[in-house]
């Protein structure tokens, strides 16, 4: 049993890296035929990021599509394809199941939607308060918004109210479940769209991510969500295949916002999200950057770092961007080592 439940993981990995892999070239030939490239804004306030990054300008966002639509593809196919053959061993490949993965797979196409809405408004310069795309305050708003649902869906849907504290226990936190739950899916869908700002950055950070939980998932037997975990991987190795510096197309909101959003939903999910704060390290210092800058000029008119988040910091004084990106990959390989012996250990294995 246990070694059917690997094999259809990796396989669906490496499935999913395949056909992502081929159907690249399909949607870059897309995004740079109608000219869905990203815009540098130079309002004055960022002028330093605004100099780094000029140069990128033009380059494709949405790449996100990459990801997200291909997963949408495999889950829908093999559900589709286990009703037609139910009889069959190509049935037991369904990874559809309204206990794992609706909820996730849910999260991740509204928010997905919701983020290529906002790159359409970036690319064509086009925004609610004039500018591109959406604003801090706006996707905050959109964040709470699908966390409150999930958190009702988990609430009254499937009376979930205990959260669980590695090496404590679980704890019965009635409807403080509710803004627990908000603020973990706001967090991390802040943390990571702020990550993505480098070639490689947030894909690779989050495809480490999603390989914890995965296994997290499968160590719970829960194998549909860590066949879901399994697909996503595939398809941000396709995707990191493509935006390795330089890039080719960028993750873009449409990406980073759906699966900052999926990741935290996971996370609750397996009832280990306190751990995804270690996890997910980069994220965490990424988000805390800007919060410290923003209320340190606030406070004392001054600026802490050159510029944020802090990978551009470290930018400013020098550093290449792939210097940058393969050490904060490292980094997030140690955090999420750290995690998974934190959750074997409160496990008693």
């Amino acid at each position: 049993m246990l070694e059917f439940q690997i094999t259809r993981i990796l396989l669906f990995s490496t499935l999913a890296f395949v056909f992502a892999i081929l159907w690249t070239p399909l949607l870059t030939h897309y995004l740079y035929r109608y000219k869905l490239g990203k815009s540098i804004r130079n309002s004055g306030d960022t002028p330093i990021f605004s100099k780094l990054h000029a140069h990128k300008a033009g380059t494709p966002t949405m790449g996100g599509i990459l990801v997200w639509l291909t997963l949408l593809i495999f889950i829908v196919f093999f559900a589709f394809v286990s009703d037609i053959f139910s009889d069959t061993f190509l049935a037991s490949l369904n990874f559809l199941s309204r206990q794992e993965t609706l909820l996730p797979l849910g999260a991740l196409i509204a928010t997905a939607l919701i983020g290529l809405v906002d790159d359409w408004l970036d690319v064509r310069g086009k925004g609610i308060l004039g500018g591109g795309g959406l604003n801090i305050l706006h996707r905050l708003a959109i964040f709470a918004f699908i966390a409150l649902i999930g958190a009702l869906w988990f609430y009254f849907k499937l009376d979930w109210t205990v959260l669980h504290v590695p090496f404590l226990g679980s704890f019965e936190i009635g409807w403080w479940y509710i803004p627990v739950f908000i603020f973990v899916i706001v967090a991390t869908a802040f943390s990571v769209n702020e990550t993505d700002g480098l070639d490689g950055l947030a894909g690779g950070t989050l495809l480490i991510s999603y390989a914890v939980y995965g296994v997290i998932a499968f160590s719970l037997g829960r194998y549909d969500l860590a066949v879901f975990c399994a697909v996503i991987i595939g398809a941000l190795l396709a995707f990191l295949w493509f935006n390795i510096n330089p890039a080719r197309f960028y993750l873009g909101d449409t990406g980073s916002m759906s699966l900052g959003v999926t990741l935290a939903v996971i996370a609750m999910m397996t009832n280990y999200a306190l751990l995804l704060p270690v996890i997910g390290l980069i994220f965490v210092v990424e988000s805390l950057s800007v919060i410290l800058q923003l209320s340190y000029k606030k406070i004392k008119k001054k600026k802490i770092f050159l510029s944020t988040p802090i990978h551009h910091h470290f930018q400013a004084i020098g550093w290449t961007e792939p210097k940058i990106v393969m050490r904060f990959w490292l980094i997030a390989i140690v955090a999420a080592s750290i995690g998974i012996v934190l959750f074997f250990l409160d496990r008693g294995f």
